[in-house]
């Protein structure tokens, strides 16, 4: 290179004289008219290959040439033109000499070829719909640096007048200047859509779609939002849509092609082990070992899957992470050359300025790879969270039914809402685990470097400090199990406790509810308490290891060696590698413990996921065919689990096409379980099952989604408006529908809450009517139903003449009168069928079938039709499906949770005539506060830590920040100490202040991460003990109005980040912010000018992250509202499951669960890249500080010491990381107080009168009679609304009998609610044994009366406590309650007996079994009065029987009220109430009744009793 620079006369290629020592630095000519010419072309050249090979893989769709393509264009011509016409004019000036001229020559040459190949990159990027092009802002941002240098010896030569020789070179460089800067410029812009991509028809898209690479990088294109959500608080509709490969279907679609070949594979290699065990006796030990095996398996299988679907996203970012690293590493050194320049008096200024400049640049460069690295970190966090939701959802729907029975609802939310968030963090801090140590030994290196073998002291004490955190790490791992373990269990027992509200009211047993709920959470705090101690240990020790490796390094330096000595450039290099160090060292436990815990996830997950799923082959499913059977069973045997007992033995069926098939039996004889071999939902043991044609099934508890009406009857088909209206007919529906508010608009609760249990059961039936299938498995539908709508029913859908009659009916029931019109009989027994036949021919075998119906024959004749539609009104806002009768407005709008039913206004004409939607609406949809957080809140937060402790921790932290910084200004003074003979003075001295002042620090931090973690689980126990007390005492109208979503939500997420986030976000907050101070004091001390940048600093600051504030805490609030309808969905799918599959729509319901889980994503993008945006902006302040310092540091060089420079430099380098943390924490803690907002938000919604009244004590044995006494009662459901009971004035005496009936609405149940208070008086009062029931507590009067309600609800738990959870009674008490109740058999033959574990809902027992447990309840309270609410629906004649003769004499000194289902029942008794429209029209004995012929003679004589 040299020989051709002197061949044209330029000197030498470089020369240290020229350019490194001297006052005025430059480069020489050779290398300005080469290197910096060449070396932009060169780049361009060499990657253009790799580019092209980029390209050809990544085709985005063509792109129209569009007026930046054009400019680009002409630009890069432009500047090849001008090259050529350089070449031209040298060609032609210097003919005679071009051998001087050849560098000249070649420059043109290269640099014009450079151009053209520009201009191809810039088209062929058009071509494959490349918007913004890295590679090119690249090239032309080094040749426009590359410039610079002869950029400014042109600017001499014209200031100089000396350009007159070369005037045109001179202004062909400046026009190839301009345009090269021009170039750059537009390259910072992106070009338009591709015309693939131009017409897809996006809803507000996401920017970032539009943005251009630079944009990217600095998050600029966020900006928008942040600027909207500043103005007025952010919406859902202000949100962008998510990108295509940001949404469910993209990416579960992808993970589940991979999921599905790992498990293939996984199975096949089991396979292969068990052919190998073949012949060997396998022990229960191996095969529990082989169980545990392949749990841990399964969450590395999908680990490995998640790897494979994300991994080379995730290694983008991980590239970012180690560029950053390699600037990072550079800082310290600059840093070592900005000392030694303060310490040599003689170095010139420039260099000086240089050294600050680089830092600047390379503390930029090191925030934007460090801030691509969390965004691509985040993003794949989203994504892995998106994919996980929708494994575990697809699996809800095809998990077997004995494993659906070791996973409850609220296990398997913890696994989308818990779980999935500890694999988000688990990718965030993932390249800690292998990149911390490389850091480490790197800061090692560098250490080792400055203070030679001293820097093994440091080694060391690292060495100490992690297996002290590995341990604890493991320690708290252990905890956290244990913890999840509680939690899983008390959300497990809210799930419990919402679904079965009404009963705990009824019983007044929410105290022994709530013990058990704090039981477990006092388990769970007591878990999280070890941990957080723990976790202090870990944080103090880590805070404490800058101190810790530096007194061990310097001790050991200056300690073997008094020649040794620490000048400042050791001292704050060390110092600043340390606190490089100290990131790798803090984030290493924190990166194993977050991998400990997603382990644990991982396993619970991939658990979950390889759990038993429904096996498609049990059940052969061919089309249909108009000759055969519809349904065979060859000789089947089935049982709920692959290894218990059968359930089903020796069936073998077959059903006739369009036949009715009746399937008759004891509870517990396995009807049930027949329809649900049908269904493929058992374990087929052996045997073949066949079902030809589609099929509906109505299930024995109807299964009501939170939906109108209409959607839960048409049920994702085509609404066909002349079928629907037949089906509306046909299920007796179309009387229910004029009562609503919207007709079949009207919103049906949570599980069908606002209607009965009769209205359920018929939507139930009329969403498979309405389905047209071709068979039907009818589980005792007319159960729920009064005789009179069964009757209709039978008659008009499912009968011979029904609308099914040519379709095949498979029909569990237990009434009698339906029978002989069945064309084939099923009688079960103990699981098997004991006889088939028709009615006829059953009958004349004589046997069990035979006795069984002429026992209960006369029964059944007796009581065809009682009322019961009458209580079955669809216009019941019902406080369960104890159903209560409203009138036509009475579910207007879900606003009872908002005011109090007794003090609710008239409605204004105008709010009766709102929109149809508005009038069905029932429950509320969780709403986002807006704006910031109020104050109160942090107020209320506080009071609840209390003052003892917060003085305390405020003290620590300014004790812990001022022995910080005397241990550093401390170090100064060393540093600056002069150097007498080769030593410094009292060397052991100053290492004792030190290590006093940095021990002292390290108490100080364990104190108060103690003292917070404890106020945090204080404040956290006071508040979860609120929200539950709240809940609690709300009164029913507000279970109706609030999803369970919504409350599971409140104790689940919001209750964990109180638990954690908020106690963190604190220390992390209160920590940084006294950081801070001591760096300013630090840099104000050395440089008192930088006061000037520091003030302006702080406004642009307050500025920034006012903006950020305000739209984070929205998007946060957002996010958390749009969560709660994923739980809600998954709730609500887990339970209706065999219905979904049933009905064949699975992929409704999946795409469903994904527009969910979209619409959540959709504010939890922009909330990640909040941070983003705020780090970026934050830290380039913070660099700017590091900036001033550095220059002001060498601007008074002469009268500054290095040690004060280094300290502040050192110092300030720390401020970009502090700011952001500080906003950060506070931001973090800002959005988790909104959990604390959001948790007493239910302490404004109304309640229910006190559970018990002070100075208001009852005797003990009251009431003693059972009289009851109502006074001109009058109820109404809000004010403004029709009455329910009108004007009631009755005496029921003592021992009294009283049976009530009526049409639908007719206010009957609503009796049964004013006694118990579920709804309180409006008029009237209520006296029982003379005592007003308004003016004693609602416990004391709950528990002191006793219903048996139609729905038998139990709890997971064992039997004894679902019978007596207060512990009141004796094991014999409940043996003989047990015994009357006619379970004494049953429960004897458990293994547990009274330990036998009920599953959630009671599930492991028939709906039978579940009703005598309920009547068990009522044997056990055995109070003076008992009202039965139809409790004998659900169970066959003969249990019936059994119930009715059990009440006739246990409770024959005690008042019973029967709302009355079967007639025959109550024609014993004392009185009969017949009531219509809310008022009592007739009141007599049945006989005397009869005799008057009124409304009930004609019942009578429609059920064939007169």
């Amino acid at each position: 290179m040299d020989e051709l620079c002197s061949l044209s006369d330029l000197g030498p290629l470089w020369n240290w004289n020229l350019t490194w020592f001297t006052p005025n630095p430059d480069l020489t000519e050779c290398f300005q008219h080469t290197v910096l010419v060449w070396f932009p072309c060169f780049y361009l050249w060499l990657c253009a290959p790799f580019y092209f090979l980029y390209l050809g893989f990544h085709d985005y769709g063509r792109i129209s040439v569009s007026s930046l393509c054009v400019t680009k264009t002409v630009l890069g011509l432009s500047l090849a033109f001008f090259s050529l016409l350089e070449l031209v004019y040298l060609l032609v000036s210097r003919s005679g000499e071009l051998n001087n001229h050849m560098v000249f020559l070649l420059s043109p040459v290269i640099r014009s070829l450079t151009m053209v190949l520009t201009v191809c990159v810039i088209h062929l990027e058009r071509m494959k719909g490349c918007r913004s092009s890295l590679f090119l802002f690249v090239f032309w941002t080094l040749a426009v640096v590359c410039s610079l240098v002869p950029l400014r010896a042109n600017i001499q030569a014209v200031v100089g007048e000396s350009c007159s020789r070369d005037s045109v070179r001179s202004a062909a460089f400046f026009t190839c200047f301009s345009l090269q800067l021009a170039q750059l410029i537009l390259s910072c812009f992106a070009d338009q859509r591709s015309d693939d991509l131009k017409w897809v028809d996006v809803k507000n898209p996401c920017p970032v779609e539009d943005a251009s690479f630079l944009s990217k990088i600095l998050f600029w294109w966020f900006s928008g939002l942040v600027v909207k959500g500043y103005r007025s608080p952010l919406k859902a509709e202000d949100l962008w849509s998510l990108r295509k490969e940001d949404t469910s279907e993209k990416i579960i679609g992808d993970l589940e092609r991979e999921w599905t070949t790992q498990c293939a594979k996984l199975q096949q290699q089991e396979r292969g082990d068990s052919v190998t065990a073949l012949g060997c006796r396998i022990t229960e030990q191996t095969q529990l070992l082989h169980k545990l095996r392949q749990e841990q398996s399964s969450g590395f299988l999908l680990l490995r899957t998640l790897a494979k679907t994300f991994g080379p996203f995730f290694l983008t970012g991980t590239l970012c992470l180690i560029i950053h690293d390699a600037f990072m590493f550079s800082i310290p050194q600059v840093l070592s050359l900005l000392l030694s320049f303060v310490g040599d008096k003689d170095v010139p200024l420039w260099k000086g300025y240089l050294f600050a400049f680089t830092m600047f640049l390379l503390s930029c460069l090191q925030s934007l790879f460090n801030h691509q690295y969390m965004y691509s970190c985040f993003t794949v966090g989203m994504r892995v969270k998106t994919a996980v939701m929708g494994l575990v959802y697809r699996k809800a729907l095809v998990i077997s039914s004995a494993a659906r029975r070791t996973c409850t609802v609220g296990e398997i939310v913890n696994l989308v809402s818990a779980d999935t968030q500890k694999l988000m963090d688990f990718v965030v801090y993932f390249n800690a685990v292998w990149l911390a140590p490389i850091e480490i030994g790197l800061c090692l290196f560098f250490l080792w470097q400055r203070l030679g073998p001293s820097a093994l002291a440091g080694i060391t004490t690292v060495i100490l400090i992690f297996p002290l955190n590995g341990l604890i790490a493991k320690m708290r791992s252990k905890l956290q199990e244990v913890q999840m373990k509680y939690m899983d269990g008390r959300i497990k027992l809210m799930t419990e406790i919402l679904s079965g509200i009404k009963i705990l009211k009824f019983y007044a047993w929410e105290k022994a509810f709530e013990e058990r709920v704090l039981g477990y959470r006092e388990k769970e705090l007591k878990a999280l308490k070890k941990s957080q101690i723990l976790y202090s240990i870990s944080i103090a020790s880590f805070n404490s290891s800058t101190f810790l490796i530096a007194f061990a390094m310097f001790g050991v330096y200056v300690l073997i060696d008094e020649k040794n000595v620490l000048d400042a450039q050791k001292v704050f290099v060390s110092m600043a590698l340390i606190n490089i160090l100290k990131t790798p060292l803090s984030q290493l436990p924190f990166a194993m413990s977050t991998t400990m815990q997603a382990i644990v996830s991982l396993k619970r997950l991939g658990k979950f996921l390889c759990q038993d799923e429904l096996k498609l082959d049990s059940v052969v499913r061919a089309p249909f065919s108009p000759d055969g059977d519809s349904v065979t069973i060859e000789d089947g045997t089935f049982s709920w689990s692959r290894d218990g007992p059968p359930c089903l033995r020796r069936i073998s069926v077959k059903v006739p096409r369009g036949c009715l098939v009746a399937v008759v039996g004891l509870v517990g004889s396995g009807k049930s379980s027949l329809l649900s071999a049908m269904l493929g939902e058992t374990e087929k043991k052996s045997g073949n099952v066949t079902v030809k044609g589609s099929v509906a099934y109505v299930p024995q508890q109807a299964w009501i989604q939170n939906a109108t009406l209409r959607e839960n009857i048409v049920f994702g088909q085509e609404k066909k408006e002349s079928w629907y209206q037949t089906v509306l007919e046909a299920c007796a529906l179309v009387r229910d529908l004029n009562i609503l508010p919207a007709r079949d608009a009207t919103e049906i609760g949570e599980k069908g809450l606002n209607l009965s249990g009769g209205q359920k059961q018929r939507v139930s039936l009329a969403r498979a009517v309405y389905r047209n299938a071709d068979i039907y498995l009818l589980d005792d539908p007319l159960s729920a139903v009064d005789a009179q709508v069964g009757q209709h029913i039978f008659d008009r859908v499912i009968g011979p003449k029904g609308i099914l009659k040519n379709k095949t009916r498979v029909l569990v029931t237990h009434g009698l009168n339906f029978l002989p019109q069945a064309d084939l009989i099923l009688v079960m027994g103990d699981g098997e069928i004991t006889e088939t036949g028709s009615y006829i021919e059953l009958l004349n075998r004589r046997n069990a079938f035979a006795d069984f119906v002429q026992t209960f024959a006369g029964n059944e004749r007796k009581e065809i039709p009682t009322n019961k539609g009458t209580r079955k009104s669809v216009s019941r806002l019902s406080v369960a499906d104890f159903s209560i009768d409203l009138s036509q407005e009475q579910l207007i709008s879900g606003d009872m949770g908002g005011a109090n039913i007794q003090t609710m206004e008239a409605l204004s004409d105008s709010e009766q005539e709102q929109d149809q939607e508005e009038l069905g609406k029932l429950t509320e949809a969780d709403k986002a506060h807006t704006g910031r957080v109020k104050l109160e809140m942090y107020v209320e937060y506080f009071r609840t830590i209390g003052l003892a402790l917060i003085v305390p921790i405020v003290f620590l932290y300014a004790f812990q920040q001022a022995a910080s910084l005397g241990y550093n200004y401390w170090l100064r003074l060393w540093a600056d100490d002069p150097v007498i003979n080769g030593t410094q003075a009292d060397a052991d001295v100053k290492l004792a202040v030190f290590g006093a002042l940095g021990i002292a620090q390290g108490v100080a931090i364990f104190g108060t991460t103690v003292a917070i973690s404890l106020g945090g689980i204080i404040a956290s126990r006071h508040l979860h003990m609120d929200l539950l007390s709240n809940v609690l005492h709300s009164p029913m109208a507000f279970f109706e109005s609030t999803p369970s979503g919504n409350l599971l939500n409140r104790f689940s997420k919001e209750v964990d980040a109180i638990d954690c986030m908020i106690p963190d976000g604190f220390k992390m907050m209160l920590g940084y912010v006294f950081k801070l101070m001591e760096v300013c004091i630090i840099v104000l001390i050395a440089t008192p000018f930088a006061g000037l940048v520091i003030l302006p600093l702080t406004l642009f600051y307050v500025l920034i992250q006012s903006f950020y504030v305000a739209t984070s805490c929205q998007l946060r609030r957002l996010e958390s509202v749009s969560r709660s309808p994923i739980y809600t969905h998954f709730n609500e799918t887990v339970q209706g499951a065999s219905v979904i599959r049933a009905f064949g729509e699975q992929p409704r319901f999946i795409l469903q669960a994904n527009g969910r889980v979209d619409h959540n994503q959709t504010s939890y993008f922009p909330r990640f890249v909040a941070t983003r945006w705020l780090a970026v902006n934050l830290e380039f302040l913070g660099n700017l500080l590091v900036l001033a310092a550095a220059i002001l540091s060498v601007t008074g060089k002469d009268t500054l010491s290095p040690g004060i420079v280094g300290l502040a430099v050192s110092h300030s380098l720390q401020v970009t990381g502090i700011l952001s943390w500080i906003v950060r924490a506070w931001t973090d803690v800002e959005n988790n107080i909104v959990s604390v907002e959001r948790v007493k938000e239910y302490a404004e919604t109304p309640k229910e009168a006190p559970w018990t009244i002070e100075n208001r004590s009852l005797p003990s044995a009251w009431p003693q009679t059972g009289s009851i006494e109502f006074q001109q009662y009058g109820l109404q459901y809000r004010r403004g609304l029709d009455w329910a009971l009108k004007e009631i004035t009755l005496n029921v005496q003592e021992r009294e009998k009283v049976g009530i009936v009526g049409r639908t609405g007719a206010g009957k149940s609503s009796l049964a609610l004013g006694i118990f208070r579920i709804l309180e008086a409006a008029k009237g009062d209520i006296y029982i044994d003379g005592v007003n029931i308004a003016q004693i507590g609602l416990q004391d009067l709950r528990s002191r009366i006793t219903i048996i309600p139609q729905d038998p609800i139990l709890f997971s738990g064992s039997l004894r406590m679902n019978l007596d959870p207060f512990d009141g009674y004796s094991d014999e008490d409940v043996w003989r309650a047990l015994e009357l109740a006619h379970l004494k058999n049953f429960v004897s033959g458990l293994p547990d007996k009274l330990n036998h574990e009920c599953s959630e809902g009671g599930e492991n027992l028939s709906l039978g079994q579940r009703q005598l447990v309920c009547l068990a309840r009522a044997l056990l309270r055995k109070t003076k009065i008992l009202v039965l609410d139809e409790a004998t629906a659900a169970v066959d004649l003969e249990t019936d029987n059994l119930i009715q003769s059990t009440i006739r004499t246990q409770f024959e000194d005690c008042t019973v009220l029967t709302i009355a289902h079967r007639l025959n029942t109550i024609m014993d008794y004392t009185r009969v109430i017949v009531m219509d429209n809310g008022y009592i029209t007739e009141m007599d004995s049945p006989t005397n009744l009869i005799a008057q012929r009124g409304q009930f003679y004609c019942m009578c004589r429609e059920a064939g009793l007169a």
